[in-house]
């Protein structure tokens, strides 16, 4: 049960008066009218940070859709490049991932990164897995010109997805084996909030200005906190179609995925259309240099939401944030700063979910994580009263959703989770300095422009 809580976090029970009432969870299968903004959403590290050296090196694009019209279904699109400046046949990968209903998985595998191209300084990014002719695309092409050059693969912005696979892990590590033999998509994209306020000309770095300098492993950005998906998705023969989906995006890049982590997503919580969290807990590594000297680890995590026009951001460095998390079944959450209080509960049944791979530094793409679209999740905002330091007896947010998007990785890991978040000095104090990433980056011609930014 989601008030069962560990024993070193007996603080938390005011929090924890009410748990999830599956029979008071609605699925987001009716159409709401969505708050539209007129915020330029595109976050700062939306391009491709490869630099053309030979060291270790990721990048992976997640991109979801609840399918409203599905019973709360979702997919979800994945895509990665692994060592690109390496030509062993041996090392180096292209991958694509797509999580289905059901918890399903497809994955197909190339060593051909040559056949991949992104974007250093926007969000697209493309491959060719399987060409139909002599010239592949290199950049986003219309419906038809891609259709015709391409047979496997894909193209992929901040406004559209298409793209066309078949099972073959081939190149892969362990398990799992795909649940169907084919996935295409065809759909296009509204962002309406990045991470950051909707109704600012500027987005936010998921983890603080400090994320341009090589110092975290790996880096990681949310794209698109809320956004709206309209086109179709097929999946082993079974065609959907779908208006106005709820869509969300983010993205990883560095060496490897953290040692350890949790995840939680939803924007598609029952009666609040414009409402999203995403909430995370990881061990990751600090590094001094591109060539990594190890700094040790250190546990962060942060909540983030987006309700409305109103963006709130409880992270390490503005308030105080723990977690006690299951290796497989039960989330909390809780963040508390001058101005907020949060709690993110979540559940999910102990045979939901299914194993993605992700890109590691030994193993190349392989086993690391296990996720689902069947999560059950609450989340509860109060207002702080920053000189008492005191919360009101009522959240300002109290909303549900069975539609949560739920994950574990790394490790492994076989008791629950309970830490604090610590960010450690002097990272701590440097990341509060107020320097806007993406109005950094405007300001440096795209020839000098460092990559990614």
């Amino acid at each position: 049960m989601l008030n069962t809580m560990h024993p070193t976090i007996g603080k938390l029970h005011r929090f924890q008066q009410r748990p999830i009432n599956p029979s008071a969870v609605g699925r987001p299968g009716i159409r709401r009218k969505r708050t539209c903004t007129s915020a330029s959403v595109l976050p700062p590290h939306s391009g491709y940070h490869y630099d053309g050296s030979p060291r270790r090196f990721f990048e992976g694009w997640y991109w979801r859709v609840t399918l409203p019209e599905a019973d709360g279904e979702s997919f979800a699109l994945i895509y990665s490049i692994e060592d690109p400046g390496r030509s062993s046949s041996e090392s180096g990968g292209l991958g694509v991932q797509v999580m289905g209903p059901g918890d399903g998985y497809l994955c197909q595998f190339s060593r051909n990164t040559g056949s991949f191209w992104a974007d250093q300084h926007a969000l697209a990014l493309g491959a060719t897995i399987k060409p139909k002719g002599a010239v592949t695309p290199r950049s986003m092409v219309d419906e038809a010109d891609f259709q015709k050059a391409v047979e496997h693969g894909y193209q992929a912005s901040a406004t559209k997805q298409q793209g066309s696979i078949i099972a073959n892990e081939a190149g892969t590590a362990g398990r799992p084996m795909s649940s169907v033999s084919s996935a295409s998509w065809n759909f296009s994209i509204q962002p309406r909030a990045g991470w950051g306020s909707p109704a600012s000309s500027s987005q936010l770095a998921t983890a603080g200005w400090l994320s341009m300098l090589p110092l975290f492993e790996p880096h990681w950005q949310v794209l698109m906190s809320q956004g709206s998906a309209t086109g179709w998705f097929e999946w082993g023969g079974r065609r959907l179609e779908f208006k106005d989906a709820p869509a969300y995006a983010e993205k990883n890049w560095g060496g490897g995925f953290p040692s350890k982590w949790h995840w939680v997503q939803c924007n598609s919580f029952d009666g609040q259309p414009n409402l999203s969290v995403t909430a995370v807990g990881a061990q990751r590594g600090l590094l001094l240099g591109a060539e990594g000297l190890g700094l040790g680890e250190e546990d962060v995590g942060l909540i983030g939401v987006t309700y409305n026009s109103e963006w709130i951001e409880l992270v390490p460095w503005n308030a105080e944030l723990e977690w006690d998390v299951e290796p497989w079944g039960r989330w909390y959450i809780k963040a508390a700063s001058e101005k907020y209080e949060a709690v993110v509960e979540a559940r999910c049944s102990p045979s939901a979910g299914t194993v993605l791979r992700a890109p590691s530094a030994d193993q190349g793409l392989s086993p690391a994580c296990k996720d689902t679209f069947t999560g059950e999740v609450r989340l509860r905002v109060w207002k702080r009263d920053g000189p008492t330091n005191t919360a009101a007896d009522e959240p300002y947010i109290d909303a549900t959703s069975r539609s949560a998007a739920l994950e574990v990785g790394g490790g492994p890991w076989w008791s629950a989770w309970t830490a604090k978040a610590s960010m450690k000095e002097p990272f701590k104090s440097l990341v509060t300095l107020p320097i806007d990433v993406a109005a950094l980056a405007r300001m440096v011609p795209e020839p000098i422009r460092p990559p990614g930014v």
